[in-house]
């Protein structure tokens, strides 16, 4: 065979790689069929059949712009691919599982009820229960707090390891009130309380000056997909009902995950 014909077989072997960067950022992302879709580098080099040193390069632009994250099970949709409407499949998942437990928690408490997810620096509400004591409470469905100054925050940023947070926060953060946290160093050392507690985390006026709060995370494989809380008076003693709150997250996380992994998996602490 000639050198000629020999080339030319090649190039005709050789896979048509998309000529711009756009289309070869489409193919990655095409992928994610769903919220919850974890690849790895080489499941995506293989199914959009580009290079794995070009798969890496554009995986690893897309993480630095949230618009993926990367997890130890492989990547995943970021927050900002999230927010354009994928996120609310997902959550609204999330938030039908946790309706009842929510509604039973709210009842047997007789306080204000979260269900939160971590959106970067900031928690989003997702739900909210509490009859007419939410009125009193200046939260809403849809709307979003600062994470590490509120209890359902700082309990989903305590499952984070110690460099990511570090990578998160500047040395000086936002604060809410006189109470709230301002240096890394801090939120560090009340992170490592909230682990102490087994996920449990406090706020005591913190975020709104005259509220007290209770929250743990709802723990998935790649860490937190979620968290409830209970909301009460500052001068409350609200650590008085973390063992319902335990219960309930425990509930919201055996229907959450109910099929897709093995009940083991499903266990969460309660307080030490």
């Amino acid at each position: 065979m000639s050198a000629l014909h020999l080339g030319s077989r090649l190039e005709a072997e050789r896979p048509v790689l998309p000529p711009s960067m756009m289309e070869r950022v489409t193919l990655i992302m095409d992928l994610f069929e769903h919220p919850r879709t974890r690849l790895t580098l080489e499941t995506v080099s293989r199914r959009t059949r580009l290079p794995r040193s070009t798969a890496h390069r554009i995986l690893d632009q897309l993480v630095r712009l949230d618009w993926l994250h990367h997890t130890e099970s492989g990547y995943a949709l970021g927050p900002r691919a999230l927010g354009l409407g994928g996120r609310e499949t997902g959550h609204s998942t999330l938030r039908a599982a946790a309706a009842p437990q929510l509604l039973d928690l709210a009842m047997r408490t007789r306080m204000v009820v979260h269900l939160a997810v971590l959106d970067g620096l900031e928690i989003y509400y997702l739900d909210k229960i509490g009859g007419r004591a939410a009125v009193d409470v200046p939260s809403r469905v849809g709307g979003r707090a600062t994470a590490h100054c509120t209890g359902l925050g700082k309990a989903m940023l305590a499952l984070l390891s110690p460099e990511e947070i570090d990578a998160r926060y500047a040395p000086l953060m936002e604060r809410r009130t006189r109470h709230s946290i301002d240096r890394l160093d801090v939120l560090h050392r009340e992170l490592g309380a909230v682990r102490g507690r087994n996920g449990l985390a406090l706020d005591h006026g913190e975020c709104f000056a005259e509220i007290a709060c209770l929250g743990l995370a709802i723990r998935g494989p790649e860490g937190a997909v979620g968290a409830i809380s209970v909301v009460a008076d500052a001068r409350s003693a609200v650590e008085r009902v973390a063992p319902l709150v335990v219960n309930a997250v425990r509930a919201v996380t055996d229907e959450f995950f109910a099929g897709r992994r093995p009940h083991s998996a499903l266990r969460v602490l309660g307080p030490a």
